[in-house]
């Protein structure tokens, strides 16, 4: 089962993006103390403890945030971040969320760094002795404050509330059809503990002025350098009546989770108008601005709108609509999500699971401190309707609003989900408003609510059990994965294929002179000559560099470079068409054919140069496809075979389709199936191919002969199988299995739930190296992936040792991340590792110390596990529950 949303207490934590600012930052006593705080500060002061728990539960098992590879080159280098966070914008500017089941495994408080981040452009450098914000316009004492003035002379506020970005759950909406935003998943939601200063104490010092004199809005401004069109500063507004609320609890905050405010996150001060989207609460805060009408900004007008479905941006430009003031967006709708199931988790369906009940869970939020009264789950299509249990930490504030999620569980019979096609979700506040069956698009891809959907399906996990597998109906961002991709690449591939033409946009275009090679491209790497890649295509970006909303360095840190993967996953249909008018030429693929083998079906007409990319009208290019499904077993061709040893066998398979990937999660493994001597044979093996190959997969396989082993009289069933079967033979496969599944960067996902290390120990015995193998392979193909592996690794003798040549030239090469050390049974004389067994003493020397930020990986021989490998990391002081991972 995927994580669980409870709170659970842990140990002591260091948090890796602490900003000192040398200040105290408890305030005195108020200077301007008024009745109606009074309860309330003192309701604040008897929750202290409260709080501090809240916090401290959030930061348990979060690591420390790192200088980030992916930012070298940006503005944003200097910025500590988790590297678990998915990206969603490329490089710069960060936008990002954690992911859904390591936000729910933390519970009701975000730790800081997974707290999810948008960001317009670079984040500014800030000294909080240098900062000021200053209040101006229709008020009678106009004001400059600095950081310390605000903490030390106005009384603070400090409570939990829930951010959430007017985009979260946006991919849903661009699987229909394309909005204007980028792919935010479920996560673009997070709960904070804020402390800062009462936005109406600091307008009431300054003597804000009357309604019937004009002060009428209350406008924030960052201090941000934005470019293009946007103007140079992010700013939004509020009306008076709303700034001047003392139930809406609006501040100017200064403190975050019990530390001040991260970069990301608007240090050192911040807006936080809870119950509100998260686009009005300006970061960096430089303004505060009262005035007549409502805030100018670009920001504040081309952004944060929920307009109707036929109206597109030009419509909306065309006809005005950015300005109608019945479409802007302020308080956030009711919302909720199913977090358990995860995405992809497997429910075995067996003696055991069938005796106890599933625990459906999930969160719901809604806006203007609204309390959610009710979330009910359906699994037949909204017929009927199952109440959940909801968990409510929050404790409203004295007028009797909630600031944040709640969540919620449902304990549901197994057989129930084995015959439901699908969970649904939807919530309801207090004010009666629920969430609409459907989705309803709008170009901004905004407020997303329509009910959270869940698919399942039935698989075969292992050992002939039946199993449910969960489909959750996106993934952020770029990644992969979501039945709303796989219905919408089925309809797709359902329509009509579109006839490759040649380009229109300059007639120049076709002509073989305007065509340039990787090399050539490279150069033109700088803000004198910008060149990218895109779809095969080459433009210069250099007079557009002004322009560009994201900045000159989103485009510069693409110079010279393909960024077809980035450009498609941040850009709208408009921008893809506003990029031909850049257009200088084609990309020279050497070797590359039409799709035809006739000549002269190539899009450039008959010429020779056949190896140029065709210039195709369409303007994404499709995923490649994935040859595993869990729900049955795919053919596949052994194409080659190759003998390592007398005993040991390379097998190539094909897979069904030279242009797919076998679409195994690194960690997991799948079956081989064969029916040998009139019964089914399935066996478990880890590819030592890359996960990334095309159109084929790796097996390394030992071939036990019948006849050798005295206690295997009859040899291995598969493994001999294998090594009769002739070239050209199909064999069924299955998978993905297993429970353990590394996602890059020291995380993994066990049974669902996610766990984070810096440094591995892995330890392998005989064939059990292959998966070892395979999650080293991944850590050291990716250079910004910096975990530590420690492999010791046990065979008979030293010519039972698998992969050798491969293990030791990655501990030649990688020798700060890879280290292996070897133990045989016995060895030939001139063996300089370990002869015996794996020792306590072994292990001591060749293996990282148990730590908070280690993980002990296993898979072997059932006798080496348990009577070497679990003892001695004990005795090391390894939690053998908790932090031993057997594949």
């Amino acid at each position: 089962m995927a994580a669980s949303v409870d709170n659970r207490q842990y140990g002591a934590h260091i948090n890796g993006v602490v900003r000192g600012c040398g200040q105290d930052l408890k305030p005195p006593l108020p200077l301007d103390f008024d009745l109606d705080s009074s309860s309330s500060d003192e309701d604040e002061n008897d929750d202290a403890s409260y709080l501090k728990d809240l916090i401290r539960k959030a930061n348990a098992e979060i690591e420390a945030s790192v200088l980030d590879p992916r930012d070298e080159a940006t503005a944003d280098q200097w910025v500590a971040r988790n590297a678990s966070m998915v990206r969603l914008t490329g490089k710069h500017p960060f936008n990002s969320e954690p992911p859904l089941p390591r936000l729910m495994h933390h519970g009701f408080i975000t730790p800081v760094p997974l707290h999810y981040v948008r960001n317009h452009g670079p984040v500014p450098r800030a000294r909080w002795e240098d900062w000021a914000v200053e209040v101006t316009g229709l008020v009678k004492r106009p004001a400059r404050f600095t950081v310390d003035r605000l903490v030390h002379e106005f009384p603070s506020r400090e409570f939990p509330a829930t951010l959430v970005c007017a985009g979260n759950r946006r991919k849903e909406q661009n699987m229909v059809r394309q909005s204007v935003g980028f792919n935010w998943g479920a996560a673009g939601v997070s709960t904070s503990v804020w402390r800062g200063v009462p936005l109406r104490r600091v307008l009431r010092r300054c003597g804000i002025l009357a309604r019937a004199k004009g002060a009428l809005h209350v406008c924030f401004e960052g201090a941000e350098d934005l470019p293009g069109g946007g103007g140079s500063k992010y700013g939004t507004s509020v009306r008076r009546e709303v700034a001047m609320d003392p139930s809406r609890d609006i501040i100017i905050a200064y403190m975050q989770n019990g530390e001040p405010l991260a970069p990301d996150h608007g240090f050192p001060v911040r807006m936080i108008i809870p119950g509100f989207i998260g686009g009005r609460m300006v970061k960096w805060l430089k303004r505060i601005v009262v005035t007549e009408h409502e805030c100018d900004n670009h920001y504040h007008y081309k952004d944060n709108r929920v307009l109707p479905s036929h109206v597109d941006a030009e419509l909306a430009s065309e006809e005005g609509w950015w300005y109608k003031p019945e479409y802007i967006i302020n308080e956030l709708n009711i919302n909720s999500v199913i977090t358990t199931p995860c995405h992809e988790e497997i429910l075995p369906i067996n003696s055991w699971t069938t005796q106890r009940p599933y625990v459906l869970r999930g969160y719901a939020y809604s806006g203007g401190g609204r309390k959610v009264t009710r979330v009910e789950v359906t699994l037949d299509g909204g017929e009927t309707w199952h109440v959940c249990t909801i968990d409510r930490p929050e404790k409203p504030n004295k007028y009797g609003k909630y600031w944040c999620w709640c969540f919620w569980s449902l304990e549901v019979e197994v057989l129930d989900l084995l015959g439901t096609k699908e969970i649904a979700v939807r919530a309801w506040d207090e004010g009666l408003n629920t969430q609409p069956e459907n989705l309803i698009w709008n170009v901004m891809g905004m407020m997303n609510n329509c009910w959270f959907r869940v698919k399942t399906n039935v698989c075969k996990p292992h050992k002939g059990e039946i199993g449910i597998v969960f489909e959750h109906p996106t993934q952020p961002g770029n990644q992969p994965g979501g039945w709303m991709a796989k219905e919408r690449h089925l309809e797709k591939s359902q329509e009509p294929k579109q006839t490759l033409k040649k380009s229109v946009s300059t007639p120049f275009m076709n002509n073989a002179s305007n065509t340039f090679s990787v090399s050539e491209v490279r150069k033109h790497c700088n803000a004198d000559s910008a060149w990218i890649i895109v779809h095969g295509h080459v433009y210069d970006c250099t007079r557009f560099l002004k322009d560009h909303p994201g900045g000159t360095d989103s485009v510069l840190i693409n110079a010279g470079t393909d960024c077809t993967e980035e450009f498609d996953a941040i850009h709208s249909d408009k921008a893809k068409k506003m990029l031909e008018d850049y257009r200088i030429g084609e990309l020279i693929t050497t070797g590359y054919t039409s799709d035809s083998s006739s000549p002269n079906n190539s899009v450039h007409g008959n010429s020779e140069m056949t190896h140029l990319a065709p210039i195709k009208e369409i303007t994404t290019t499709p995923p490649l496809s994935v040859a595993l499904n869990p729900r049955e077993k795919i053919p596949c061709k052994l194409v080659s075979k190759t003998s390592i040893s007398h005993d040991v066998r390379l097998f190539r398979f094909a897979l069904p389709s030279e242009d797919q990937l076998l679409g195994l999660p690194v960690g997991k493994h799948i079956f081989l199936c064969a029916t040998i001597d009139d019964k089914l044979c399935m066996r478990a093996y880890t590819p030592t191919s890359g996960v990334d190959e095309v159109g084929f997969f790796d097996l390394l396989v030992k071939v036990y002969f019948k006849g050798v082993h005295p206690k295997f009289p009859n040899g291995g069933l598969m493994s001999q199988h294998l090594d009769s079967l002739p070239i050209g033979s199909p064999l069924d496969v299955k998978g993905p299995l297993g429970h353990i599944e590394y996602t890059g960067r020291g995380n993994f996902l066990v049974h669902g739930k996610p766990r984070f290390a810096k440094r591995l120990a892995m330890l392998a015995g005989g064939t059990g190296i292959t998966p070892v193998y395979q999650v080293a392979q991944a850590i050291l193909k990716d250079p910004e992936d910096r975990t530590e592996m420690h492999v010791v690794y046990a065979n008979r003798t030293e010519d039972d040792v698998l992969l050798r040549e491969e293990l030791d030239a990655w501990a030649k090469k990688h020798g700060d991340r890879f280290k292996v050390w070897y133990v045989v049974g016995s060895a030939k004389e001139g063996w300089r590792y370990s002869v015996g067994f794996v020792t306590e003493s072994i292990m001591r020397e060749h293996l990282p110390e148990a730590s908070r930020d280690a993980l002990a990986l296993t898979c072997g021989p059932p006798p080496m596990i348990q009577f070497a490998v679990q003892p001695n990391l004990a005795k090391m002081g390894y939690d053998i529950k908790n932090d031993l991972l057997v594949f």
